[in-house]
């Protein structure tokens, strides 16, 4: 019995150290994958469906002794950015319950002064524009809340589950 097949993301490198960012002044093996490099794994596997068994074969020109390390550098760097993406979901899930209370508050007393409102202005036309005003107000205010918790956390939770599978693909490392 086979598993699913793997879909795999060919790069490309006339060396290994192609494959990591230049100004990073960690030893190799600890280095961030290559800005480019990495927009180029991560572009490649948004294209593929997202149930697709990923995996990464990397062509080096010049073959060196040791690149069994290549393959833990680049799930390293995919579990350091899945991490980092959890954190910005924690962070934008926490700055919208805080805006959230924030909107819930100021809608509340946005329609209260609206009622109250009603008590020191004659019936006409300027109680109208004031009780609309505070209304259409107070609903704005929740406005941005209401993105953050309805839209705006799908995008980075997609990164974090394309992060892990990266982290998890298998790599392969030939010469070219």
């Amino acid at each position: 019995m086979t598993g699913p097949a793997v879909t795999e993301i060919d790069v490309h490198v006339s060396e290994r150290g192609q494959l990591f960012d230049h100004l990073d002044p960690s030893p190799l093996a600890s280095r961030d994958l290559d800005p480019r490099t990495e927009r180029f794994i991560v572009d490649s596997a948004k294209d593929l469906p997202h149930d697709a068994a990923l995996g990464l074969v990397v062509h080096v020109g010049q073959p060196a002794a040791d690149t069994a390390f290549l393959g833990e550098a680049v799930h390293r760097h995919f579990r350091q950015q899945a991490t980092s993406a959890r954190r910005r979901l924690r962070e934008l899930l926490r700055r919208a319950r805080i805006s959230l209370l924030i909107g819930i508050a100021f809608l509340a007393v946005a329609l209260a002064a609206s009622k109250l409102a009603e008590n020191w202005l004659d019936p006409g036309g300027m109680l109208e524009v004031l009780r609309e005003s505070l209304s259409i107000a107070g609903w704005v205010a929740m406005w941005r809340p209401m993105e953050l918790l309805l839209y705006d956390w799908w995008p980075i939770r997609a990164e974090v589950r394309l992060f892990e599978r990266l982290a998890a693909m298998p790599v392969r490392v030939v010469g070219s």
